[in-house]
């Protein structure tokens, strides 16, 4: 019999997979796992992800027992946690996510706008399948979940279900590295005044060994922008210098629409299209007997921290450590501009109860309507992949910053409908 506690990865066969297993074996002794299951619909798929992951466990000679299944049910049988990570429709259905808006002059992003409210529809009703059997099997398990649009579908557990849920994001951690960066010191030393939703947040303030530094890494991040070429900054100076706080990288798609679309239209082909391949690449590594280790490629399929920032969630419950992470959770009163139940992500002192958000007041202006717009667009799409009303929808849409008109709205919302039509089964009957 395996002591210690019990993960189980819903979407186990993902690529990202052998970065958990890295984590997991690096923060054995912190983490005390017992076993690792990893769960999937495509067994084929499964099986190379889950031989690499063997190999690691193996090579890194870790008390680990790994178990692989396609059946859901056996998969959360004993979990104390469960990591959520699908992609409903994988990678190709992304490929339509990115490039339909394109033709109604709309960015194309995976999470970002109509993109994102496709992908939210077909993945919240799956997560509340989930989610049920959580409540029956492992209803003690915690819920981290990565599945975008992470907050949304976050959200639509903590309303539509009873799981003890907790959303999770790299880019908090990757903001945080890179503030660190600008100010050449390490990221413990550094605490971020962080506030937003997921893929819609900002930086508004630093502290760098308890001493606030948010002027210089302003200043530091200004000239940065100011600097030609590719991996300085995705946001122009004079922007960074107007709203006086740093972004995350999804605001260009606010921020530098048109310029975006312009690349967009540009390019040879999408990011979901650039994924397909790197994932292709991936896996026949990942089959190859000789890895038993995580491949460099692996960085090029984006995720970075993804393993740190789970793990160290999983440590600060288990520990009960009363650490501040930045996840998705319940408003609570954290921004007053916000309802209650509003997912909202912010700083929260983690510990064995969860999260408890700490108070952050009011939005600054300059920012305010753009979040509370953006909510209110995430309120009706859970509403609308909850119920399959074409309504609740449209109003989603048309609530979105990006969608600038009411036809607009109706025109894209055919289309998406159209073109999901076999993951959207409660808009069909």
């Amino acid at each position: 019999m395996v002591s210690g506690p019990r993960v189980c990865v819903i979407g186990g066969a993902s690529t990202y997979t052998p970065e958990l297993i890295e984590g997991f074996v690096a923060n054995q002794a912190d983490l005390g796992l017992g076993t690792v299951a990893l769960m999937d619909i495509d067994a084929a798929r499964l099986e190379v992800v889950g031989e690499l992951a063997e190999r690691m466990i193996r090579a890194a000679h870790a008390p680990l027992q790994l178990e692989l299944t396609t059946d859901r049910k056996a998969a959360l049988q004993g979990a104390d946690y469960v990591i959520t990570q699908i992609r409903v429709g994988g990678n190709e259905q992304r490929v339509v996510d990115e490039t339909l808006p394109l033709r109604f002059g709309i960015v194309g992003q995976e999470t970002t706008g109509p993109g994102g409210l496709a992908k939210a529809l077909r993945t919240v009703p799956v997560m509340l399948d989930i989610a049920a059997d959580v409540e029956r099997i492992c209803p003690q398990a915690w819920v981290i979940n990565f599945s975008n649009p992470s907050g949304l579908v976050t959200e639509a557990l903590l309303k539509h279900s009873r799981v003890r849920a907790l959303g999770l994001c790299n880019l908090p951690i990757n903001m945080l590295h890179t503030v660190a960066g600008l100010l050449g010191a390490a990221p413990e030393r550094v605490e971020l005044d962080y506030v937003g939703l997921n893929h819609l947040s900002w930086v508004k303030g630093a502290s760098l060994d308890g001493q606030d530094v948010t002027a210089v890494v302003l200043a530091k991040a200004i000239e940065a922008a100011r600097q030609p070429g590719q991996g300085h900054s995705p946001f122009a100076p004079q922007l960074l210098e107007t709203l006086g706080m740093l972004p995350c990288y999804y605001l260009r798609y606010y921020y530098h629409h048109d310029q975006v679309l312009q690349e967009q239209r540009e390019a040879l082909r999408t990011r979901a299209e650039e994924v397909l391949e790197i994932e292709q690449s991936l896996l026949a590594t990942y089959a190859d007997p000789r890895c038993d280790h995580k491949p460099s490629l692996l960085q090029q399929r984006g995720g970075a921290l993804y393993s740190q920032a789970a793990i160290s969630l999983m440590a600060a419950i288990a520990q009960d450590k009363g650490e501040v992470h930045v996840v998705n959770c319940p408003n609570d009163g954290a921004i007053v501009d916000l309802p209650e139940d509003a997912v909202v992500e912010v700083p929260c002192v983690i510990g064995a109860a969860g999260a408890r958000p700490r108070a952050v007041g009011r939005l600054p202006t300059p920012i305010r309507g753009l979040v509370q717009s953006v909510k209110a667009y995430e309120m009706l799409t859970i509403q609308a992949a909850v119920t399959g009303d074409r309504r609740t929808a449209l109003q989603a849409l048309m609530s979105h910053p990006l969608v600038p008109t009411f036809a607009l709205a109706e025109a894209l919302l055919d289309a998406i409908l159209s073109a999901n039509r076999a993951y959207l089964p409660r808009f069909f009957g």
